[in-house]
């Protein structure tokens, strides 16, 4: 009996400790100094600049030179694991910037991520022909997430043979 306990003790502990494995280290997270809001962040850069914040989100395009990488992001509320969520709604974009050579093909368009970095300012640019502030991020930690999977019940009778609802 006691044993049994004990067994169930050690599979419960492995599988809290591999669901809490995966996302931003908890240095990069303990860096964090921002909790308003994006639309806050992105109104006002300027009285952030240097504020640790963690973002999540989704990947539009991807722009490298000789001197940086910027990854341009579609802003995503992050859920409790830091992951973005579902394409529901955004406050907006924001540039991730970094010095180290970030491959597009590594992190393409799609791709969803979460980060961690500080305020660096903002920039401006267009989107389409409208006038858009960006606020840009210097990269400290960078996860890149797998597709979400379905979430919808799914039922299994066999081997081949099963259905979604």
């Amino acid at each position: 009996m006691a044993q049994s306990i004990r067994f169930v003790a050690l599979l419960a502990a492995i599988l809290f400790l591999s669901a809490c494995a995966g996302g931003l280290s908890q240095k990069a997270r303990s860096q964090v100094t921002y909790s308003g809001t994006f639309q806050a962040l992105q109104q006002q850069s300027y009285l952030h600049t240097s504020t640790v914040v963690m973002l999540g989100g989704k990947i539009i395009s991807s722009e490298v030179s000789a001197a940086d990488t910027r990854l341009l992001v579609l802003h995503l509320a992050l859920d409790n694991s830091g992951r973005p969520r579902d394409e529901i709604s955004s406050e907006g974009r924001f540039i991730i910037q970094t010095d180290q050579f970030t491959d597009p093909a590594i992190y393409p368009q799609g791709t969803l991520i979460s980060v961690v970095g500080t305020v660096t300012g903002s920039e401006h640019r267009t989107i389409g022909q409208m006038d858009y502030e960006y606020p840009v991020i210097r990269l400290i930690e960078i996860k890149k997430w797998p597709p979400a999977e379905s979430t919808e019940p799914r039922f299994h009778f066999g081997i081949g043979v099963g259905t979604y609802f």
